[in-house]
């Protein structure tokens, strides 16, 4: 999706998709600075264009991201200063988080040690074979749908980037490699609007998220 142009730089109602995430990010008070994991063709752009054009005063750093999720996270995390409790990890292409969502993964986070946004299933899981056959039926009451943000302690957090690198290890998702060494995380309800951005539909059901948002709060200004 978007061809040469990676997902998170996709016009939105007009915007960067990225952008929609960061000024949520840049007016939260639990948020103390960001950095930014992006191509490397892009470090410039990102740095010198957008956080001045759109006032992002948090970005204290851009830095390369890797070949994969996971190694873009661990070159951001070398780069957290050592005195911070606390770092939140979110993906560019979920421009729909909220301020709400950040402080409560933060005190989750300060609390247990991880913690991750997410949502229960709401719909009936299949188990399908071979052929397509439907195997069984999953009990859909334990299985939540993880999103970001994810806040967790700094020094696990990097601690276990660290082994799962050594020790290849993959992971979709930093709350995987937290449970793998062992940490507790839990989980905060989540919003059905935080949907991450992967196909050109989303894009639409995007569009018509802020179009909803931006009527919501012309009510609320009446």
């Amino acid at each position: 999706m978007g061809g040469a142009v990676p997902k998170q730089f996709l016009a939105l109602s007009g915007e960067p998709l990225v952008v929609h995430s960061l000024r949520v990010l840049q007016s939260s008070p639990a948020i103390d600075q960001i950095i930014l994991a992006v191509p490397q063709a892009d470090l410039d752009y990102c740095l010198n264009d957008l956080a001045v054009r759109f006032g992002f005063s948090k970005i204290t750093k851009v830095v390369a991201g890797g070949k994969e999720r996971q190694d873009s996270v661990r070159h951001a995390l070398e780069h957290v200063p050592v005195e911070t409790e606390i770092v939140v990890v979110h993906d560019a292409v979920r421009p729909f988080l909220t301020e709400l969502m950040v402080t409560e993964v933060v005190e989750s986070a300060r609390r247990v040690g991880g913690a991750i946004v997410a949502l229960p299933m709401r719909d009936t899981v299949k188990q399908v074979g071979m052929g397509h056959h439907i195997e069984r039926t999953v009990d859909r009451r334990p299985l939540w749908l993880a999103q970001t943000p994810q806040a967790f302690r700094r020094d696990r957090l990097l601690d276990v980037h660290r082994k799962a690198h050594a020790e290849g290890v993959h992971a979709t998702d930093d709350a995987f490699l937290f449970e793998w060494a062992g940490h507790p995380v839990v989980v905060v309800e989540g919003s059905g609007e935080n949907i991450k951005v992967t196909r050109p539909e989303d894009m639409v059901i995007g569009e018509a998220i802020l179009a909803s948002r931006r009527s919501e709060h012309m009510k609320g200004s009446v």
